[in-house]
């Protein structure tokens, strides 16, 4: 098996190789995908250097997968030449997720429509990933009507960039801005770009990408994207309306009986899921969990998730090993 990581040396990209030798992914050769720049120079791969390709080359080789995490236009322009020579494409970008043709997958979810077919997956959002994860079985189970979700996401969700500038900041230091304001201690109701309708594309991307997750348009979200000065991964403060009516007992109950989910939630001794706790970890982590005193059917809880893993390349390589184990890794060059 051939595995292109295309973005290898971005946050993200390094993740995935960092992944795919923990979990011992099945490949016999890796090609890893960066900038003009980069191309030619060497990357460390299980105690190996490994020589970076250009996209050209990568496509030439002829991949059975590529894993792209390299923005929206490099994958909106690389990723059918890399589907047209047969390899099956799974994009960390938002460049494919509302294509009606294109499907958007959380392995635990829905991972059961994937076809050999699918020659372009899309990777849900980060936000949007924790956020479904715990959705799921209570929509099963409950009937959600709203959704009600606050993120605070760190700045690893803007990449390295980010990262450098609360560095700078902290050390007193200038540097290049990645955001119009300073980030150390600071919160920015800011995420992405800002939209005609007042809300940012990350706000926009958790309504739509979860009704078609789940596949169920009568899920209503609303939400309110916060970036904060944080490295671990994103939180999100959630208010669920139901149409049954629910006991906690059974909502903690149910929750920590689904796959890719760890309930921390005794607050009694100071237990709640935190981003600083959930760094380097593949779960969705939940507490907080209880009734809103305020409307009937009604529940409040915390989720918090590592960004950079089951956010994005945790959950990648969760769908190319579905699509090994179900052996939908066609090889024909497709017309």
């Amino acid at each position: 098996m051939k595995v292109a990581v295309v973005g290898a040396t971005g946050m993200v990209g390094g993740v995935m190789l960092q992944l795919l030798e923990e979990r011992n992914f099945p490949l016999e050769e890796l090609i890893p995908v960066a900038s003009e720049r980069s191309v030619g120079k060497s990357l460390s791969f299980k105690g190996k250097e490994i020589r970076i390709y250009s996209m050209q080359e990568a496509i030439k080789a002829r991949p059975d997968l590529a894993l792209f995490s390299a923005g929206g236009s490099a994958s909106l322009e690389f990723a059918p030449r890399f589907a047209e020579v047969g390899t099956t494409v799974i994009d960390n970008s938002s460049a494919w997720r509302m294509q009606p043709d294109k499907k958007l997958i959380v392995p635990e979810i829905n991972g059961h429509l994937l076809t050999e077919s699918d020659r372009i997956i899309a990777n849900p959002n980060c936000s949007t990933i924790q956020l479904v994860m715990a959705l799921k079985p209570l929509n099963d189970r409950y009937k959600v009507k709203r959704v009600v979700v606050s993120t605070y996401q760190s700045i690893t969700g803007t990449g390295a960039k980010a990262q450098e500038q609360m560095e700078n900041e902290r050390l007193g230091e200038k540097g290049e801005m990645v955001y119009p304001y300073p980030i150390d201690k600071n919160c920015l109701p800011h995420c992405d770009v800002f939209l005609d309708n007042g809300y940012t594309k990350e706000e926009m991307k958790l309504t739509n990408e979860t009704k078609k997750i789940l596949g169920d348009d009568t899920v209503n979200v609303t939400a309110t994207a916060v970036r904060v000065p944080v490295v671990g991964g994103h939180s999100e403060s959630v208010n669920i309306e139901f149409e049954k009516e629910f006991n906690i007992s059974d909502i903690r109950k149910l929750l920590a009986e689904t796959p890719g989910i760890t309930v921390q939630d005794q607050p009694e001794v100071n237990q709640y899921p935190m981003p600083l706790y959930a760094e380097g970890k593949d779960e969705v982590f939940i507490g907080r969990i209880r009734r809103d005193l305020s409307q009937v059917n009604t529940l409040n809880m915390w989720i918090v998730s590592d960004n950079l893993r089951k956010g994005a390349a945790t959950n990648t390589i969760q769908i190319a090993e579905l699509l090994i184990r179900k052996n939908l890794l066609g090889s024909e060059v497709l017309s």
